[in-house]
């Protein structure tokens, strides 16, 4: 028979394991944000226990709402932003779905640029679609009031595109689609939320990749979504909850590491993506270098009078007379960029993309510029472009 302990403070070794009266002295502090884990929030007592996901109005109350930790990042982005509130998503594509969700319902119709991020396509073709949702893949420099509808709820933008770098028209965008009655969604990713203030241009909802230049270091999956309505963050943030699109409180502490040096991250990146696309747009293998800041790419114009800033993101875009294997033997010839998906880490990376049907077609290769010395980074591009000449 199990013995029974009257003095509550008389308790067994094995009890004391998980409900100890050790103490540690007060009053530590750190530079560095503490990292709370945990899934279960203990309450005060029974009549205070609630499950409400908002713990703004709530207090904390389960773990997939966040962490002190996680609504610091949440905090921290959102005033970098200039918004009410910011959510945190396991990934950008968690984002991104997130907000399709939330906002559209069977019957609406969206407007998507077709050159946005891939998987934000495929999942209106695919789970839109199914949900009975209509979308419209609408090109980046088009005026969009032609292809508004009355049942048109959102209007997405990414600018610049994400491989060809088209820069958008937003206060264009914003004004017709408000004025249909529509909410203006923007990937802000390229620019960090910073290089582009996209709430002062009228965007309702904004949302980027944590994981890119945020983060910045290549370990890290993580998204946010970011609003100006108080209204707009209630109907996000239910379905977040639904969706339980929880995040690990490490993740964000590696995000909230990655903020503090940002700024000079971004300034070497932006430094040294300007004189290498400038380099690129003089080489005789070279017929376009599509990056925001130079007059070559497309709306650039707008990124002239939106924007504060560039970044590392950049495309390349071959002469015509390269083949393919070509193509994919330059990227394959590079030493210091390596070849795979994603940006904004301290490592340069090249994709080679076939764009079947579009103008570039096979031709065109994203350039992501990291902190390597930027002279040998032009090296190295250097000896890849001699592999055309003699492939």
């Amino acid at each position: 028979m199990t013995e029974i302990h009257n003095n509550k403070n008389k308790k067994t070794w094995q009890t004391r394991l998980i409900h100890s009266n050790a103490e540690v002295p007060e009053g530590f502090q750190s530079l560095v944000p503490a990292v709370y884990r945990g899934s279960t929030v203990v309450f005060p007592s029974a009549s205070a226990a609630n499950s409400r996901w908002n713990q703004y109005e709530g207090g904390y109350t389960y773990g997939t709402h966040g962490t002190p930790t996680v609504l610091d990042l949440a905090g921290r982005v959102a005033e970098l932003e200039g918004g009410t509130r910011t959510l945190i998503a396991p990934s950008g594509l968690a984002a991104i779905s997130l907000v399709q969700l939330a906002l559209l319902q069977a019957g609406d119709h969206v407007l998507i640029p077709e050159t946005a991020y891939g998987p934000n396509r495929a999942f209106a073709r695919a789970a839109l679609k199914k949900f009975g949702v209509e979308s419209t893949f609408y090109a980046p420099g088009a005026a969009i009031a032609p292809l508004l509808r009355e049942n048109t709820r959102v209007v997405w933008c990414e600018s610049p595109g994400s491989v060809t770098m088209e820069v958008q028209d937003v206060p264009a965008i914003v004004e017709a689609a408000h004025g249909a009655g529509a909410l203006v969604v923007m990937d802000n990713t390229w620019a960090a939320g910073v290089y582009f203030d996209a709430l002062a241009h009228g965007i309702d909802v904004t949302l980027q990749a944590l994981t890119k230049y945020v983060a910045g270091h290549s370990d890290v999956l993580l998204g946010s979504v970011t609003v100006r309505d108080a209204k707009l963050f209630d109907q996000l943030g239910s379905m977040h909850n639904l969706l339980g699109l929880s995040v690990s409180p490490d993740e964000c502490s590696l995000a909230l590491r990655g903020m503090k040096t940002m700024a000079v991250r971004l300034k070497a990146i932006e430094s040294s993506g300007l004189e290498l696309a400038r380099w690129l747009a003089g080489r005789p293998e070279v017929e376009l270098v599509l990056h925001p800041a130079l007059e070559s790419c497309p709306g650039h114009e707008f990124w002239k009078r939106d924007f504060t800033g560039s970044a590392g993101v950049f495309s390349v875009v071959f002469q015509k007379n390269y083949s393919k294997a070509q193509v994919l033997r330059f990227v394959d010839s590079l030493e210091l960029f390596e070849t795979g998906w994603s940006w904004g880490g301290v490592t340069s990376l090249a994709a080679a993309y076939d764009l079947v049907g579009r103008e570039y077609g096979h031709r065109i290769v994203r350039l992501n510029i990291g902190l390597e010395d930027v002279g040998d980074l032009k090296t190295d591009l250097q000896l890849g472009l001699e592999e055309f000449s003699t492939s």
